[in-house]
């Protein structure tokens, strides 16, 4: 077997060594076109996973390696003029400059050959050609791979520093133009990556657009003089970037494979590319020793384990991306919740774990949101809203009512349930008239009612054709209906297409302010209603040329000057036809981004099944109040009728 490997990077060196190793008689090249000791970077971070999976693969080099880690288990956060400490963490580093000569000397010992200073300009002719040539991978130029390249994340420069930090360290400093964030760690005995990270606003605001890359270092070293301590900072080509988020529909075409950056990447900011890199290698080489070299098979053995994993980390990777692009919202938290926000950010880390891993961490967040030394975790805090005290934050209950005979999802009543009551007034607008959802959703009646909604589109394909609705007798009917209310919250439902819902997006509702008649109805409800008011709205559209998440965050701001108290924060079913992302907990980032840009309370729900998951998303300041979908635990209780139940339907 004859092989040749286009990069000498960790990943294409680290599958040479292993293909060496599965085959003495393979033929294995290694193809560079900078030379041997050029590296670009300065620092590589290892989980103790990973290390597991270098010393089954390998033990010489993973034994070489982690004789020159630099190890710690802190992670410190410097915010607002504190010093927050996180320990249980686990960090090893290396100099990528001294892995890649261990990856070498390993590869000269099994007999790889190495050729630097090689310019690839058409794919070597080889029984298998590898493509470990990083995110501007010339071999997957020459192939099909369905590439797909977007940007993510904020401006970011890569610097090493001479000051050896002891914890992997978080530093924010506010300035005239904004907030500028670093990411430090130690890489060995004398040396620290220290990266400099703000988004493209707050950089060109400053000026280092226009700054060339000494000018931006002594910009730097100034700003995080206080964690530099005097020392300096090193530049290696350390330009400001915009972090390139690579997938492939495939990681293989013919004799041609593809992996690490090549296949994927992973943002900076969770600390995955070398790790997924050397992983992918290990996979291909077990793969093809399985499968006996048989190319085809092992490539579709490869990519069925790794493709996985890799979107989980990539969907990891871009929230924490996500969420260093909108820091600057973040800054009205405490220290010690906004220290917790940014540790479990990627979702990688709970409440729970974090518990396991820094008890004295969690006990501090418990105390300070329960107001006392010894307190019980988030979820268990009281919470406040509008003279509504809430023991905890997932208490509350829904009912629904239907304003108005039109306004009925389909003819059934229903009863009100027990506990503190969040109940929902509703009109369905196009999506009423339809038989109950035991037999399916939106299907329509065979004999119903006149449906309404701004435009004449029906909901689905076997939905009626709206009409024009009577907006003042709608309008009526949500005051009569708060004002006969026995709740301790009253919520506007604007959510899933409903008429409210259906006013506020551009894909059903062709008006330029769709804003006029929800808040008409919102403030004459507010007016009538003196107790906690909510609405349940769809924060983005999941379509194209609907809603995003943007523009939902701006529709919850107006709602809150408008007298709203709390966002209920739903996503999608604005049109039958949507794009749905769901997944457990996949509201609460949305609930996230409008509690801390929108300011203002959210209750969230989105599959969430555990006290940990409430713990951590109350804990974070990504919601005040959560619905949990927990199992029946007792013996169910009898529902009492209401009389405030006018017409009913089912949470939807």
């Amino acid at each position: 077997m004859n092989v040749a490997i286009v990069g000498a990077g960790p990943a294409g060196l680290y599958l040479a060594i292993l293909l060496r190793k599965l085959d003495r008689g393979a033929d294995v090249r290694v193809l560079e076109r900078n030379a041997p000791d050029a590296t670009f970077g300065f620092g590589v971070v290892f989980s103790e996973e990973t290390l597991g999976a270098l010393r089954d693969a390998d033990p010489e080099t993973h034994l070489e390696i982690t004789d020159t880690f630099a190890r710690w288990d802190r992670i410190d956060i410097r915010y607002q003029g504190r010093e927050l400490t996180s320990r249980g963490h686990s960090f090893s580093a290396i100099a990528r400059k001294r892995l890649l000569e261990i990856l070498q000397e390993r590869c000269r010992e099994l007999g790889v050959v190495l050729e630097f200073g090689v310019e690839v300009e058409q794919l070597p002719e080889s029984d298998l050609v590898v493509g470990a040539d990083g995110a501007n991978s010339l071999v997957r130029r020459f192939g099909d791979f369905g590439t797909k390249v977007g940007l993510e994340g904020s401006k970011y420069v890569w610097f090493g520093t001479d000051h050896v930090f002891d914890a992997f360290t978080f530093a924010f400093r506010e300035t005239e133009h904004g907030l500028f964030n670093a990411h430090a760690y130690p890489y060995d005995e004398r040396m620290s990556t220290f990266i400099v990270e703000c988004p493209e606003p707050v950089w060109r605001s400053a000026g280092l657009d226009e700054m060339d890359e000494q000018e931006s270092l002594a910009f730097c070293e100034q700003l995080f003089a206080n964690e530099l301590r005097g020392r300096e900072l090193f530049s290696n080509r350390s330009l400001w970037l915009d972090f390139p988020k690579i997938t492939n529909r495939t990681w293989h075409d013919g004799n041609v494979v593809i992996l690490g950056d090549a296949a994927h990447t992973a943002h900076f900011s969770i600390g995955s590319g070398t790790k997924l890199a050397m992983e992918d290698s290990i996979s291909l080489a077990a793969a093809l020793a399985r499968r006996r070299w048989d190319l085809e098979a092992a490539f579709v053995d490869y990519e069925l384990e790794r493709e996985p994993y890799v979107e989980r980390t990539q969907d990891a990777a871009s929230e924490s991306a996500a969420y260093f692009g909108r820091i600057a919202s973040y800054s009205h938290l405490e220290p010690i919740q906004f220290a917790f926000n940014l540790l479990t950010r990627s979702g990688r880390i709970t409440h729970a774990t974090l518990g396991v891993r820094d008890p004295s961490f969690t006990r501090t967040l418990d105390s300070w949101f329960g107001g006392r030394p010894v307190s019980p975790p988030p979820a268990f805090s009281p919470f406040d809203l509008r003279g509504v005290r809430f023991e905890n934050r997932f208490e509350l209950v829904e009912s629904a009512v239907a304003v108005s005979e039109e306004g009925r999802t389909f003819p059934e009543e229903i009863a009100r349930p027990e506990g503190k009551l969040l109940l929902r007034l509703t009109h369905a607008g196009r999506r009423g008239a339809t038989q109950p959802r035991s037999r399916g959703v939106d299907l329509p009646l065979a004999v119903g009612w006149p449906v309404v909604a701004p435009t004449k589109r029906p909901y689905g394909p076997f939905g009626a054709i709206p009409g024009e609705p009577d907006e003042e007798a709608a309008l009526d009917a949500f005051v009569a209906a708060a004002g006969n209310a026995r709740a301790e919250v009253l919520e506007i439902d604007m959510a899933h297409g409903y008429l409210l819902g259906s006013y506020l997006s551009p894909l059903t509702n062709d008006e330029d302010d769709r804003l006029r008649f929800p808040l008409r109805v919102l403030e004459a409800v507010r007016a009538a209603w003196e107790g906690p008011l909510a609405v349940r709205l769809s924060v983005t559209d999941w379509h194209p040329r609907g809603n995003q998440i943007e523009d939902g965050i701006a529709i919850a701001r107006a709602l809150r000057e408008h007298g709203c108290d709390l966002i209920h924060v739903e996503a999608g079913q604005t049109i039958h036809d949507d794009r749905p992302q769901y997944r457990r907990g996949y509201l609460t980032a949305l609930s996230d981004r409008v509690r801390n840009e929108a300011r203002v309370p959210t209750l969230v729900g989105g599959y969430l099944t555990t006290l940990d998951e409430a713990n951590t998303v109350v804990g974070a300041g990504r919601a005040d109040l959560v619905l949990l979908d927990l199992p029946d635990t007792e013996i169910e209780r009898p529902i009492q009728p209401s009389n405030t139940v006018l017409l009913g339907e089912v949470r939807a």
